[in-house]
């Protein structure tokens, strides 16, 4: 059975043998990551409105090239759950295993968003349907900004 998250303004399902890791959002940093019972791991990142998905994706590849010298980015779109995404496909070695990696890219009318998974080749393969499961139930749970929200009383804007 899955369990959901629902904080940050964010909200998406994932295993319940899977360990939900809260601690960069209690230090203020808007992310959070579900790691896998093997260490496979799905994150997400909430940014301002005003980052660009295109130079998020590329600042995440940044990152790993500079601790993975042999790192290998492939440039990707993909629509998910109707809404187009722009990332990466990573595929790099660390202790003598190869692991892939994917970075996704969207902005919405709330805010920027990177969904970051990576896992050992032979746990990626496995889990890779469990990672889209879990970006598409994030995408599929994000509310439009409500165009009549300025005129709505309070208790009607809980939701939104």
């Amino acid at each position: 059975m899955p369990v959901e998250f629902n904080k940050l303004g964010v909200a998406f399902q994932y295993p319940e043998n899977w360990t939900l890791d809260e601690e960069d959002a209690l230090a203020g940093r808007k992310s959070v990551t579900v790691y896998s019972p093997r260490g496979a791991f799905w994150s997400i990142s909430v940014h301002p409105i005003s980052a660009d998905p295109v130079r998020l994706a590329k600042a995440a590849v940044d990152a790993m090239k500079a601790e993975y010298a042999e790192l290998e980015a492939e440039e990707t779109q993909e629509t998910i759950a109707g809404r187009e995404t722009v990332g990466y496909n990573l595929n790099f070695y660390y202790l003598d295993l190869t692991n892939t990696a994917r970075v996704r890219c969207i902005r919405t009318d709330r805010a920027t968003y990177a969904v970051f998974c990576q896992g050992e080749d032979r746990d990626f393969d496995e889990l890779e349907a469990v990672f889209r499961a879990m970006t598409t139930s994030f995408l599929q749970n994000l509310k439009p900004l409500r165009w009549d929200a300025w005129t709505l009383p309070p208790e009607d804007l809980r939701d939104w």
